[in-house]
């Protein structure tokens, strides 16, 4: 059946997961970082605690932390459902179980709500969304893009990441786009014609392969930069 959901929803990866998924060196740890679409993700949270540079935009930042951690109540059990009804379609090494995959979820969602309000009143949490940042020009080094473009090509069109990708290298001089698979684990079919388009105006475009891997086929990263 593959795994469905009707809109984006908060769901947070770990500050490890960032690191392994988009291939994070210590010497890009030190960068400014822009993470498009985090969520209640623990990245922002913890390479702040290690004194890097990070700022995260999501529409769900509009929100109070009481308001979102209800919305990851409710997110909780739809997801654990389906994770359940398409277990094959995930790889159960690093992590062994539906119910620990949740523990871990979980955890790193406690880690960012425990850091929200601070985290606002820093800038660090802005609310906003692509394909429209309200950022200078250049003001960051790697924008990332976690579960979000090419996730949900069913939601989004072709025409809108091209648009939030060439947003994302306004801002930033370097951008990471994790997975490249949809929902329903199948290349996304915008992949193709936006590595074209990009590859056609003068960036450099490249597959890479990372040592992340939960969605089964799911160990690729996009990076465009400028040549």
């Amino acid at each position: 059946m593959g795994f469905t959901l009707d809109k984006v929803v908060p769901w947070g990866r770990s500050y490890h997961e960032y690191v392994k998924m988009f291939d994070l060196t210590e010497a890009d740890l030190e960068l400014r970082i822009l993470g498009c679409g985090d969520g209640p993700a623990a990245f922002n949270s913890e390479l702040t605690r290690r004194s890097g540079n990070v700022v995260s935009i999501d529409p769900v930042y509009a929100f109070d932390a009481e308001q979102i951690s209800g919305r990851i109540a409710e997110t909780y059990e739809t997801v654990t459902t389906q994770m359940h009804q398409n277990h094959g379609d995930y790889v159960w090494s690093d992590i062994p179980s539906v119910e620990q995959l949740g523990h871990i979820r979980m955890s790193a969602m406690k880690t960012f709500l425990a850091d929200y309000e601070a985290g606002k009143q820093a800038g660090r949490y802005i609310a906003g969304e692509l394909p429209a940042l309200p950022f200078a020009s250049g003001l960051f080094d790697i924008a990332l893009s976690s579960h979000f473009l090419f996730l949900y090509s069913a939601h989004l069109s072709a025409e809108f990441h091209v648009q939030a990708l060439q947003e994302m290298l306004r801002v930033s001089q370097e951008v990471r786009v994790f997975p490249l698979l949809t929902l329903n684990g199948a290349t996304s079919p915008h992949l193709h014609s936006t590595i074209e388009h990009f590859a056609n105006h003068g960036f450099g475009v490249e597959i890479k392969q990372v040592s992340y891997e939960f969605q089964r086929g799911g160990n690729e990263m996009l990076v465009i930069k400028p040549v």
